[in-house]
């Protein structure tokens, strides 16, 4: 008899189901909180004008949710590797064959792993609380010696995978907790709650517009298991759960941070803070605590990464075994049974990321990840229950329409409210994705240079 702690080869490109309701919510909350709060929560103060900034989470968590519920039906149904790719290619395939989903791998194979960047810049910076003085290149070596670290710890098989992550979520729950309770402990109601004359006024609205793209930000990462759908027990009990549970905790996370931050010093002090984290624990506990809560949150950030790219690296690979991407990144480990080409490809380009100033280029991104992932999305779960009624639904979404209606209007409020430049420069990416899709289709003989194939894969699967 084998012993069944021996990895064993993978067959027919098989995943492993072993991760649960509770490793599934790490993993997502995990990724949800990073180093997103800690460097955000001086840029929402000052969007918003004040301590009214609160608000601009509780818009993101009703905009997360009513989006988690759109994901939840999907995942549930169709569980499997690369998330929005599999619902497209679904929802779409019927009348523009495969655009929708190439156009979402277009834009995930450098959203995703630059996003990851931001999170190695600001562990780098975070680290400048004890290096002050840390030169170009000894920033930029740290941040590819952290990328490297992140790509080998998840070079392995996924129950290994599934054992760090929950690891890095205690640690991360550790560090949000310590700062909340650093805040808690010096609070001071007359900062917390001292809003401005004009809080509520007028600009209250394009503040709100600000808000919601830094609170949505924050929230991201809810959906991270809809990625690794193959990987889940039960899924139809797992998507949703983890989705739904991760969403209301990190809210209330978010909530007690943001005020317990707000209770230490004056809300324009809070809103200049470039570590305000650190400040806060510093103004609490003293330097010594203020030193040991930004290992924390280094690790907090080094943790979001590794989960980030843990999902990401399943969307080309899912494209790649569809024939709708390059076949060499639909390769899984022989061993360990993961898709190790499309995590080394995503590693190598968030090491590229970090040598850059990516604010505009992840703002432009985020623009066209709208259109093509959240509102397709929506319009695919419609289009679903419409071409595929008979489909095993093991969740179906809460007040149906109503969370998608509520969703459309809040990405499109987010959509309208990003600046200019990210608007135009999110338009060319798509121009230029359809250009090469129109390549990609006439060397393949595809729509709409042939007639659409129509594969109805979880029908078929009942």
């Amino acid at each position: 008899m084998q012993d069944s702690s021996t990895p064993q080869p993978v067959r027919d490109n098989a995943f492993h189901r072993s991760i649960g309701l509770f490793s599934g919510t790490a993993i997502n909350m995990t990724q949800m909180c990073g180093i997103g709060p800690f460097i955000t929560i001086p840029i929402m103060v000052a969007a918003m004008g004040g301590p009214q900034a609160v608000i601009g989470w509780i818009a993101g968590a009703i905009l997360a949710m009513a989006d988690g519920l759109v994901w939840a039906e999907l995942g549930a149904a169709m569980p499997g590797s690369g998330g929005t790719y599999v619902y497209l290619r679904e929802a779409f395939q019927y009348r523009t064959g495969k655009l929708m989903p190439f156009l979402f791998i277009w834009t995930m194979l450098l959203a995703i792993p630059l996003l990851m960047s931001t999170g190695i810049i600001g562990m780098v910076e975070y680290l400048g609380f004890f290096f002050p003085n840390l030169g170009w290149w000894s920033v930029h070596l740290i941040s590819l010696a952290a990328t490297a670290l992140v790509t080998w710890m998840l070079y392995r098989r996924i129950e290994s995978v599934r054992a760090i992550t929950i690891a890095l979520w205690i640690i991360m729950l550790i560090s949000v907790i310590g700062v909340a309770a650093a805040g808690f402990s010096r609070f001071n109601p007359a900062f917390a709650f001292s809003y401005p004359a004009d809080a509520f006024g007028s600009h209250f609205f394009m503040g709100l517009g600000a808000g919601l793209i830094i609170g949505i930000y924050d929230y991201l990462g809810y959906n991270t298991t809809a990625y690794i759908g193959d990987e889940l027990r039960n899924p139809g009990r797992t998507m949703p759960g983890s989705i739904i549970v991760s969403v209301i905790a990190m809210m209330v996370v978010y909530l007690l941070l943001n005020i317990s931050v707000l209770g230490v010093a004056p809300w324009q002090e809070i809103a200049r803070s470039k570590s305000v984290a650190s400040l806060v624990v510093e103004h609490s506990w003293g330097h010594t605590a203020a030193a040991i809560m930004t290992i924390l949150i280094i690790v907090t950030a080094f943790a979001s990464v590794f989960t980030g790219l843990l999902g990401g690296s399943r969307v080309p690979f899912q494209a790649a075994q569809d024939k709708v991407f390059l076949s060499t990144f639909g390769r899984l480990h022989a061993r360990y049974g993961f898709p190790h080409v499309a995590l080394l490809t995503m590693g190598v380009v968030t090491a590229i990321g970090t040598f850059f100033d990516l604010t505009e280029v992840i703002n432009m991104l985020l623009a066209a990840t709208i259109i093509v992932q959240s509102i397709a999305q929506i319009a695919a779960l419609v289009v679903l229950r419409k071409r595929q009624p008979n489909l095993d639904r093991p969740y179906k979404q809460w007040l149906y329409p109503v969370p998608c209606i509520v969703a459309l209007l809040g990405w499109v409020y987010v959509y309208v409210s990003a600046s200019t430049l990210s608007l135009i420069l999110s338009g060319i990416w798509i121009v230029a994705g359809l250009l090469v899709f129109s390549i990609w289709a006439r060397l393949n003989r595809s729509w709409p240079f042939a007639p659409v194939e129509v594969h109805e894969t979880y029908l078929a699967k009942q």
